[in-house]
């Protein structure tokens, strides 16, 4: 178990018609990041992605960490994170997963640790962050299409989620669970000195040490899909038709027409897209 003394995360029932996204704001910061130097020891786990399934064949899911704290056995843990959140049930069962591991679980948030990583995040025996890194803390965030039944089940589950959020947020830090409520109605970000001065955070590393801002290379394609993928959600385009419209733009496997996955971009497609962007 954790060396601290952390609650659990709940466990509460996925409604059949929930569908997770990422807050536009936590995404377009972290598109623009550059993508941050990591260790490749075998107990170092990497989150640098969406939590849950992103829609293009990435993602960081429970089933992955699950995999990866069975190969490192009874040893302690280092978890990187870059990431703007995702799926909060993803993120709740990362973190119990970590909250379990019964040796010390070292978090290092190399850039931002948004929603749902930012819960992970609070599973971490010690936080470190870089200089220039974030933590964003918000409500329980989502959509449930349904009638009013469904709307007003999925209003009281996320109200338990909250709930259960600023429980968490709370034994780790030492603040007010009314503070930690506060920060999660205003959809925070703090600053590395921010969330240590809140007790969210242990310290701040050094330009040296293993949490380094550095920056790698990225694929030009992945960033370029993340930057589109911010642009249309801070339009308010619902994820499922960001994901199409980005379909449309790189082509599919096994497509009717000509086009191949990594092909390139279509450029009808794009076309429409930059109108949506304009309009």
């Amino acid at each position: 178990m954790s060396l601290r003394d952390l609650p659990a995360g709940p466990d509460f029932q996925r409604p059949a018609t929930y569908q997770f996204d990422t807050p536009s704001d936590a995404l377009a910061k972290w598109a623009d990041m550059p993508s941050p130097t990591t260790a490749s020891d075998n107990t170092t786990i990497t989150m640098l992605d969406i939590i849950g399934d992103d829609g293009m064949g990435g993602g960081v899911s429970a089933k992955l960490i699950a995999a990866a704290l069975r190969a490192i056995g009874n040893r302690d843990v280092t978890v990187q994170i870059n990431s703007p959140g995702g799926d909060m049930f993803e993120g709740i069962a990362i973190y119990n997963l970590l909250r379990a591991h019964p040796a010390e679980v070292s978090i290092e948030v190399l850039g931002i640790a948004a929603s749902a990583a930012s819960v992970i995040a609070m599973a971490g025996d010690n936080i470190r962050m870089a200089p220039s890194s974030f933590l964003m803390l918000h409500n329980a965030w989502g959509v449930v299409i349904g009638n009013r039944h469904d709307m007003a089940e999925a209003t009281t589950l996320f109200e338990r989620f909250d709930g259960a959020l600023a429980d968490i947020y709370a034994a780790r830090s030492g603040m007010a669970r009314s503070e930690v409520a506060r920060l999660l109605d205003a959809e925070t970000f703090l600053t590395a000195q921010e969330a240590v001065a809140a007790g969210l955070a242990d310290i701040i590393a050094g330009e040296t040490d293993a949490a380094s801002d550095v920056s790698a290379q990225v694929r030009p394609d992945i960033l370029a899909k993340r930057r589109i993928d911010a642009a249309l959600a801070q339009q308010g385009i619902p994820r499922s038709e960001r994901r199409a419209m980005l379909k449309q733009i790189t082509g599919t496997r096994n497509a009717a027409k000509p086009a191949t996955h990594d092909a390139g971009f279509d450029p009808a497609a794009l076309r429409q897209l930059l109108d949506t962007l304009q309009a």
